[in-house]
């Protein structure tokens, strides 16, 4: 066990170097996570698909958080702090260079596998930096800590969809066209085999990027912070399932969801108004940079001025307002108030997890696994979304979508913000 530091009210008795290597992870995590919007656009050329394939990129993504979180707990429990971000670190760059691969050799269902495994490392990421975040330090501060993972996660953010977009969507308009006028299969063939080459060299370099960083975390002399031993399961199980953890995670669901929307969405959504892919292409990032803002703003506002339950109350009923006035305008004006979500969306991630794995003691990585399969919700919710437009307008689909959402989340805050709770295996 590292020997305790000076302590702060920030990071407890773990000082700031266990924090600083959660930033680069949140960094890395940003960085590959939102890629995801551009590369809707970007397969939809590439292999000529429907919106409904297309968004197959983020449903395979965030569907593997289900079907690896619970693993990636087990996992982590056994590997610890250090061996958890290293694996993750190098199930990432596997799955990286597989997707840069197979969209190289214009093999749909190849890349979506690379998406797929890329989904299985940032799981046990995940499943090992967001507890670790939550419990460096005091509770009432646990979203201020998140909030400089996320100002992290968003510059990450912001710059991915730049980079993409430039380095190998820089003709994706003229590329579009020139297929839509092609008729002879090989000119088509030619321009396809082109664009798609593209990408290859950027994803290979980030592979070798993430095995360093793989690496350097195996490296790193971090404290010990693996959870204690699980006690053997209560008499009751349902106990485990103790309502402010249960809604959280339905609140968790709907909240990835809505902030995919806004972020990987709002490019569709853009050339729902007839926008051209050459300005939609950046639209993601507009979005993350609003979401920059609001984790800059609630990490001066929390706890000085709101408490994070607060201040998580207050961001929901902005963004439901912001969703309505989307609905009601049309254009840029329309797609502004979608990237603005991107503000009132950054303090609910941050707030809900603390408030859903309180008191879970022992039981914290199972909570937190179970939190992170809520990550799945950015899958489903999208497809929801482009099954339902075409017959009701993408307008009205998002907001119908997006507006209950918030108030769900709303009604969560309301209810279990302020809830103090004994760690379930004290519990009588």
């Amino acid at each position: 066990m590292t020997s305790p530091v000076q302590t702060n009210g920030l990071t407890g008795r773990y000082g700031l170097a266990p924090l600083g290597v959660a930033a680069a992870v949140f960094f890395i995590m940003g960085f590959v996570t939102w890629m995801n919007g551009p590369l809707i656009s970007f397969v939809h050329v590439a292999f000529d698909l429907s919106d409904t394939s297309a968004f197959l990129v983020p449903m395979v993504f965030y569907v593997s958080y289900f079907l690896f979180s619970l693993p990636s707990s087990f996992l982590a429990r056994k590997m610890g702090l250090r061996g958890g971000l290293s694996a993750s670190l190098l199930l990432c760059a596997a799955g990286v260079a597989l997707f840069g691969q197979f969209i190289a050799m214009r093999l749909y269902a190849g890349a979506l596998t690379g998406l797929l495994v890329m989904g299985a490392g940032l799981s046990l990421m995940q499943v090992v930096i967001n507890p670790l975040v939550s419990l460096l330090g005091p509770s009432e501060r646990a979203a201020q800590r998140i909030a400089i993972m996320g100002v992290c996660n968003k510059c990450a953010g912001i710059l991915a969809p730049i980079v993409l977009a430039t380095v190998v969507m820089g003709d994706i308009g003229s590329i579009s066209q020139h297929l839509q006028e092609a008729t002879d299969p090989t000119v088509r063939n030619a321009l396809l085999t082109g664009f798609v080459h593209a990408i290859y060299a950027p994803y290979m370099t980030m592979a070798v990027i993430l095995l360093a960083a793989a690496i350097g975390v195996a490296m790193f002399p971090l404290p010990d912070l693996q959870a204690p031993p699980l006690p053997g399961l209560p008499a009751d199980r349902r106990r485990i399932f103790r309502p402010h953890l249960t809604f959280g995670i339905a609140a968790m669901f709907v909240y990835v969801g809505i902030e995919v929307m806004a972020g990987d969405a709002i490019g569709t959504y853009g050339q729902g108004f007839g926008l051209p892919l050459t300005q939609t292409r950046f639209f993601t990032s507009l979005t993350l940079a609003a979401m920059l803002g609001g984790y800059l703003a609630g990490f001066m506002i929390v706890p000085r001025v709101l408490t994070q339950e607060r201040f998580m109350e207050l961001s929901c009923i902005i963004g439901a307002m912001l969703t309505i006035a989307a609905f009601l305008t049309h254009g840029y004006v329309s797609v502004l108030c979608v990237a603005l979500l991107g503000a009132t969306n950054a303090m609910l991630m941050p707030t809900i997890f603390p408030i859903a794995i309180r008191g879970a003691g022992a039981w914290t990585p199972l909570a937190s696994a179970l939190m992170v399969m809520a990550y799945s919700g950015g899958g489903i919710i999208p497809q929801i979304y482009v099954a339902l437009k075409p017959f009701i307008g993408f307008q009205a689909t998002f907001a119908m979508l997006v507006l209950p959402s918030y108030l769900a989340i709303l009604l969560y805050a309301r209810r279990y913000g302020q809830t103090g709770l004994l760690p379930l295996d004290q519990e009588p």
